[in-house]
């Protein structure tokens, strides 16, 4: 007998190719075509066909009758609207991704040392079960210009009042016919005075309740000397009416803390300060000789700290960027703490062994060793700013809508605004899905990467 393979007659050797498993390996492949068509065919379908004919309606008209080829890409980078935009998401891109993976690492490094980490994570991950509809709106009302409305001006408003509290006096006016005149925010006296004089101040339009708790019954106040002007400044009302106009009558109190200043009447120089006290008495000293007018300085009436106009132009890009952070610091969050239990303690103690501090620790140790999971979740994060719509619509009013916009919603309005333009709004869909597509390649190459 022949063995298999040995050579016969002097020819080659016959060599015995098995069919079979060629034959399993292509009806393996056939039935994993069959498992994905399926895929395929939704992929096909939902992303490349509507990406291809989006590209193609980019290069015409917007009525679609003519051909321009790239003149909806020219016209789109010549419209004002459309460089905001461009300029918004540069801010976006650079900003909300860094913000939030910043404090992704510092909820999960800190999550690891409190004995409550369990339900710090749940209250921190807990945004992001919100929609960017609700977000939008929960954000519009915390945003709301109104103190006794919107959160973010009550703690404005508190802070600023716990180091610089609010005038009382906001309300006063002075009373027209005691020669008193309102000019720049302050309330003098029409006529000067010298030294040894005493000067009536009454003051009106205050409620009632806002006069101070210190406050007591306004004195007539006495001359003081021969370099000195006095004088009372009070809130000239009689509750239930009574009373004499531009006299201290005996119910009436005086307004305690209030700045009083001496004006010389020939350079218009102020040379004298004084407080008034809880009667309302006040004393300006060592005066030299000349005319003098007295003026209740503008801090007395500055008008409260009302807050900050959140949705204003000036702000209101920020302010959409701070939901975005509320809502995605519990994403960076988990996958940073993933990456931080997959760090071998013994590099860590090492480094504590050698001495490192803490601090030191964790930034030439922990960062080094997160670097792969922080790229990750930045990378992340700029695909998902880049296709921001939602937030932006919702919470930026009208009147800032156009402060705020982005590519994502400049498309929206184009395309689908009260006169559309279809074939300018695909060069502009077309323009974001570019922006994206290197974020997008370079989180798949680095996955590749990761599994050889």
């Amino acid at each position: 007998m022949t063995a298999p393979g040995a050579a016969t007659g002097g020819g080659a050797a016959a060599v015995a190719v098995p069919r079979g498993p060629r034959k399993g390996r292509r009806r393996g492949s056939w039935r994993a075509l069959a498992f994905l068509l399926p895929a395929l065919v939704f992929l096909g379908a939902l992303v490349v066909y509507p990406t291809v004919e989006t590209f193609v309606r980019s290069l015409w008209s917007d009525s679609g009758d003519r051909f321009v080829g790239l003149g909806n890409y020219k016209h789109m980078f010549e419209l004002d609207e459309t460089i905001q935009a461009i300029k918004n998401n540069a801010i976006w891109v650079v900003v909300a991704p860094s913000v939030v993976t910043i404090l992704g690492l510092i909820f999960a490094v800190l999550a690891e040392r409190i004995s409550w980490a369990t339900a710090f994570k749940i209250v921190v991950f807990m945004p992001m079960a919100i929609s960017f509809l609700a977000a939008g709106v929960i954000f519009r009302l915390v945003y709301e210009a109104d103190p006794d409305q919107g959160l973010a001006n009550a703690v404005a408003v508190g802070l600023h009042d716990a180091f610089s509290p609010a005038s009382p006096y906001s309300k006063a006016l002075p009373r027209q016919d005691a020669g008193l005149v309102a000019t720049g925010g302050t309330v003098a006296t029409t006529a000067t005075f010298t030294p040894g004089s005493v000067v009536l101040v009454p003051l009106i339009g205050l409620p009632p309740d806002q006069v101070p708790s210190s406050a007591v019954a306004a004195v007539a106040a006495a001359p003081a000397g021969s370099d000195a002007i006095a004088g009372v400044v009070w809130f000239d009302f009689t509750r239930g009416g009574g009373g004499k106009p531009g006299a201290v009558d005996p119910t009436e109190k005086g307004l305690p803390g209030m700045a009083v200043e001496a004006v010389r009447a020939s350079d218009g120089k102020v040379v004298g300060k004084a407080k008034s006290g809880p009667d309302g008495g006040f004393v300006l000293r060592r005066l030299g000789a000349g005319d003098y007018r007295l003026r209740l300085a503008a801090s007395n009436f500055a008008a409260p700290f009302r807050g900050l106009t959140w949705l204003g132009p000036s702000l209101v890009t920020p302010a959409i960027i701070g939901a975005y952070v509320w809502m995605w610091a519990g994403f960076a969050m988990v996958l940073i703490a993933a990456g931080l239990a997959a760090i071998p303690r013994d590099a860590l103690e090492a480094a504590r062994v050698d001495g490192a501090t803490e601090w030191q620790v964790f930034r030439k140790v922990t960062v080094p060793l997160l670097s792969p999971v922080l790229v990750v979740v930045f990378v992340t994060l700029v695909i998902n700013v880049l296709k921001v719509f939602d937030l932006v619509l919702i919470i930026a009013p009208g009147s800032s809508q156009a402060s705020a916009n982005v590519l994502a919603l400049e498309m929206w309005r184009v395309s689908f605004g009260a006169q559309p333009l279809a074939g300018l709004g695909s060069a502009i869909a077309i323009f974001l899905f570019l922006l994206v597509v290197p974020a997008m390649l370079f989180n798949i190459r680095r996955f590749r990467r990761e599994q050889l």
